[in-house]
C-alpha cells in the first residue's frame, strides 16, 4: 500500500479531518498520516463536528513530522497555505496542495457557538468532498515528481 500524509500547521484540526475522511474512504488503499510543521494540539471542535459526520477522531493526536514512523510517503497533501511554504522534503514523494480555510482563524471573533461549528462544518464538508476525489487528485500527478 502507498503512504500517503496529510500536512498543515498545527495538526490540530484540517489535516487531521482530511486523515480521518481519507481512512474512512480510502484506508483500504493508503497508509494513512497526518502531522503538522507544528503541534497546537487536537481542535474540540474538529472532533465534534467529525463525530458528527460518522468519524470518530478522538483517538488522533497532534504530532510533528519528525514523530511520524521513518516511511517513505508516497504522497504528501498539504491542507494550508503554511504548510504549503514550509513544507519539507520528502524524497521521492510527490507534494500536492489543497488548501482549506482555517476554522480556528475564521472564527477567532466569534461568540456563538453554533455559528462557530457552522464554520467548521462547512470545511469539513469541503474536506470530505475533496477527499472522497482523491483519486482524481492522485491521478492527475506524477508520481516521480515533486510539485
Amino acid at each position: 500500500m502507498k503512504n500517503i500524509m496529510f500536512l498543515c500547521t498545527g495538526n490540530s484540526c484540517r489535516s487531521q479531518m482530511a486523515e480521518g475522511f481519507c481512512r474512512k474512504y480510502w484506508g483500504s488503499e493508503f497508509n494513512v498520516f497526518s502531522a503538522g510543521t507544528k503541534k497546537h494540539g487536537m481542535n474540540a471542535r474538529a472532533m465534534k463536528v467529525m463525530k458528527e459526520a460518522g468519524v470518530d477522531i478522538s483517538s488522533h493526536y497532534s504530532k510533528t513530522v519528525e514523530e511520524l514512523p521513518a516511511v517513505k510517503f508516497d504522497y504528501v497533501i498539504t491542507v494550508c497555505d503554511a504548510a504549503k511554504e514550509t513544507c519539507p522534503y520528502f524524497p521521492g514523494g510527490t507534494i500536492i496542495h489543497v488548501g482549506f480555510q482555517d476554522p480556528p482563524a475564521l472564527t477567532k471573533d466569534m461568540n456563538n457557538e453554533e455559528e462557530i461549528l457552522s464554520v467548521y462544518r462547512s470545511v469539513r464538508d469541503e474536506i470530505e468532498a475533496s477527499i472522497k476525489k482523491l483519486p482524481l487528485i492522485l491521478g492527475n500527478t506524477n508520481p516521480s515528481s515533486s510539485s
